[in-house]
């Protein structure tokens, strides 16, 4: 090969390197030897691995929101945790559901005043669906207590947030789907 040719290969090579067009093997090979590039092809069985190696990783990522004071309000969200966590566990992928309560909503994981079926539902659940997580607005705590004039018990499940409607935005930011039931 001539030193022109040798220093246009390279050039190329140097440039599809950079951009991803080259095989990473032949970013690597010494261009200044005579041996003709090799590209690397993937085998079909190989290329069906990676595929469902792919699809194992895939993780389904859910926010509900629940902003009432309404007990069959919690129950459909929960329905729609359990439900959309069996679905993926059936195709054998993961799903992440995190139920963020905010407003009158908080009133669903709190001690005090949650419906005792709702919180023994939420505490059942909590135990069997690692997948959901539960999530109290410290804001609307804040102002709960201020408003009562004592504190405000959540549930044990419950994880407090600094705010309910800006960890949904968090969360729609990282790609978690939005449901409102």
């Amino acid at each position: 090969m001539t030193s022109r040719v040798s220093r246009r290969l390279a050039t190329f090579v140097t440039a599809g390197c950079l951009f991803g067009i080259v095989p990473l093997a032949a970013c690597a090979q010494d261009v200044s030897t005579s041996e003709p590039f090799r590209i690397a092809q993937s085998s079909p069985k190989k290329e069906k691995a990676a595929k469902s190696s792919k699809k194992e990783e895939k993780v389904h990522k859910i926010a509900i929101q629940v902003a009432e004071n309404n007990p069959a309000l919690m129950n459909l969200a929960l329905n729609n945790a359990a439900n959309i966590v069996s679905h993926y566990k059936k195709l054998g992928e993961k799903a992440v559901v995190e139920i963020v309560t905010f407003g009158p909503g908080l009133h669903m994981l709190r001690d005090d005043t949650a419906h005792t079926a709702v919180k023994q539902r939420v505490q059942q659940f909590a135990l069997e669906t690692p997948e959901v997580i539960f999530q109290a607005c410290a804001n609307t705590q804040q102002n709960m207590s201020k408003a009562e004039g004592k504190e405000v018990p959540l549930i044990s499940e419950a994880k407090i947030t600094p705010s309910g409607v800006v960890r949904l935005a968090e969360l729609q930011g990282q790609g978690y789907a939005y449901i409102r039931p």
